[in-house]
């Protein structure tokens, strides 16, 4: 049992219980339970098979008794009982955009529906479409959506796969057979999807660990194994693929693994100027093959490049999206770290649908070292999130601005996550927008609109003097939903226009805005926010992910608006925007 496990098993709890039209507090306990799972200081698990979960906020006596079961003995009868009253196929139904529990319970009581081929077959055969509540517009975006799920079978978030990266990297390291090890392919390169995970390890003895590799606690099936490569499934389905090489070719290796196709053609013809062929074992002489006496000991990635006659391409931009030409004229940007970030804005508490209140928020923002965190709650339309009222949304300033004088050092800035409504209004009056420090605005419903209409929705939202940032500009789940249509091009320019700072949304399903727009962006003059949407103190601490999508849209430290000191903040904030 591990935390996640048990995180997930309170999750699918909770949706059961949904099914069964269950009372919501219930569900909504049991939901919140699986996000303090998540996000406890301490190890919870050893805390709950002990049976020491007394006093942890959030987490009843009914709720403690289970986790207690499920950490003691790895499964829980209550989870167990109320799983058998359904299906199995019923839950790959959860995963098509558009159906939550009250539809899928629909579906099963109403037409047998037990799977997703079941669903497909109903909505095929018109069945759906006859079906009180559905009707053929939504038959037809079923249809859609399951078509949208069948390309993504097989793929898995950059986010979701970043934890088990780290421990199998962990576990190659420890090798006493291995000298060098590394992740490759479309995770090295911060891609937001992956189909698999690569890796490359330089070693003397690449049969062994290439059989100690399809050993891995995390293997539950071995694809092949062989003296130098060796691919295995891991539990969750993810494929993972080993190639073992010399340290000599470790670099070449790297390289050639790691960037995209089009990049690496675009290396090897670089390579063919020079009258070399360019491989993952290294060069050699174009016209006969051999390896050419005067190469000099290209010892890293690096050196590399600087024999082809380019600066260092850092592994998140090899998408041959013209960074070769860049690096060739020295010109590349120095991209974005970690460590330049101060503070962040876009954050959930227990006033709306966080699972953290606000000074949990804070404090957890201090121990990761921010100089300043931004609450953002959901504004009154967002019923569904407990969006705040006027009423609710100024107390809670007024509680920010007491808290303020406590912290030394620190900064809480007062904000909300204001809906865009239907024509590009938003959801709170100016005169309660101007009592706050900063407005993010995104939209939340009307996902259907036309792109032209949709496109002046949002730009008339950024037209506001008081809206600050755009908050998750395509509305996208990444594998679930695909963003609503837009404009990319004419939001940026009205973002520049305008002095709106875009958001890059951390969350592992939005990485929204894409990185394809960035460069655009940032060359239009348009600041970014790296947002985690937090909605959790265990949501802060995805910056990380959202660091690696702005570095991979060619972002520097001066393009993030949130590498910028307090001070420097609360002067940007206090200045007037532009008016279009």
């Amino acid at each position: 049992m591990d935390r996640e496990t048990m995180a997930r098993v309170l999750e699918e709890i909770a949706l059961l219980l949904e099914l069964k039209g269950e009372n919501p507090f219930k569900i909504r306990a049991y939901r919140q339970g699986a996000e303090m799972v998540r996000s406890h200081d301490g190890d919870i698990v050893a805390m709950a098979a002990a049976g020491e979960l007394e006093g942890i906020k959030g987490i009843g006596e009914a709720l403690r008794d289970k986790l207690h079961e499920l950490a003691a003995t790895g499964a829980l009868k209550f989870h167990e009982d109320l799983r058998a009253g359904f299906p199995p196929g019923l839950f790959e139904l959860f995963e098509i955009e558009g159906l939550g529990p009250k539809k899928v319970k629909a579906l099963h009581d109403s037409l047998g529906v037990k799977s997703l081929a079941d669903l497909k077959a109903a909505c095929e055969s018109g069945k759906v479409a006859a079906l009180s509540g559905f009707g053929a517009k939504t038959q037809t975006k079923i249809l859609e959506a399951i078509a949208r799920h069948e390309t993504f079978a097989g793929r898995f978030l950059l986010g979701d796969v970043c934890g088990l990266v780290d421990g199998i990297l962990e576990t190659l390291r420890s090798h006493p057979a291995v000298s060098q090890v590394s992740v490759a392919g479309s995770c090295r390169r911060s891609l937001e999807t992956v189909h698999d995970l690569d890796f490359l390890v330089a070693t003397r003895e690449p049969a062994v660990v290439c059989k100690d590799f399809t050993t891995l606690p995390e293997v539950a099936s071995v694809i092949a194994c062989g003296e130098t490569k060796a691919s295995v499934r891991l539990g969750n389905g993810l494929q993972c693929d080993l190639r073992a090489v010399s340290n000599d070719q470790f670099p070449y290796a790297l390289v050639y693994f790691t960037g995209s196709k089009e990049h690496n053609v675009a290396l090897r013809s670089l390579a063919l100027k020079k009258g070399l062929s360019l491989n993952e074992y290294g060069f050699t002489d174009a016209k006969t093959g051999e390896v050419p006496a005067d190469i000099p000991g290209l010892e890293d990635e690096r050196a590399i490049h600087r024999f082809l006659g380019l600066q260092y391409i850092e592994p998140e931009l090899r998408e041959n999206r013209g960074e070769i030409e860049a690096a060739a004229e020295n010109s590349l940007p120095r991209l974005l770290q970690l460590s330049h970030l101060c503070g962040t804005f876009h954050n959930h508490t227990t006033e709306s649908d966080g699972v953290n209140t606000l000074q949990e928020m804070a404090a957890e923002a201090m121990e990761l070292g921010l100089d300043y965190l931004g609450i953002s709650d959901h504004s009154k339309s967002t019923v569904i999130a407990n969006g705040l009222n006027e009423q609710r949304l100024l107390a809670q300033v007024a509680e920010i601005r007491e808290l303020n004088q406590t912290f030394a050092g620190f900064r809480l800035f007062a904000g909300s996550e204001v809906d865009i409504l239907k024509d590009g209004s938003l959801d709170f009056a100016d005169d309660i927008l101007a009592q706050l420090d900063y407005c993010v605005a995104s939209v939340h419903n009307l996902f259907h609109m036309p792109g032209e209409e949709m496109t002046r929705r949002i730009c008339r939202a950024m037209e506001n003097e008081h809206v600050t940032m755009l908050g998750h500009l395509t509305g996208r789940l990444l594998l679930k939903r695909d963003g609503y249509a837009v404009n990319h091009a004419a939001v940026i320019d009205c973002a520049a226009e305008t002095r709106t700072v875009i958001e890059l949304n951390c969350n592992a399903q939005r990485l929204d805005m894409d990185w394809r727009w960035w460069r655009r962006a940032r060359d239009k003059g348009v600041l970014c926010s790296i947002n985690p949407d937090a909605h959790s103190t265990d949501g802060l601490h995805r910056l990380d992910l959202g660091v690696r999508a702005a570095r991979k849209g060619w972002l520097r430290k001066e393009d993030v608006l949130n590498t910028r000191s307090a001070a420097e903040i609360e002067k940007f904030l206090k200045t007037p925007k532009v008016k279009r």
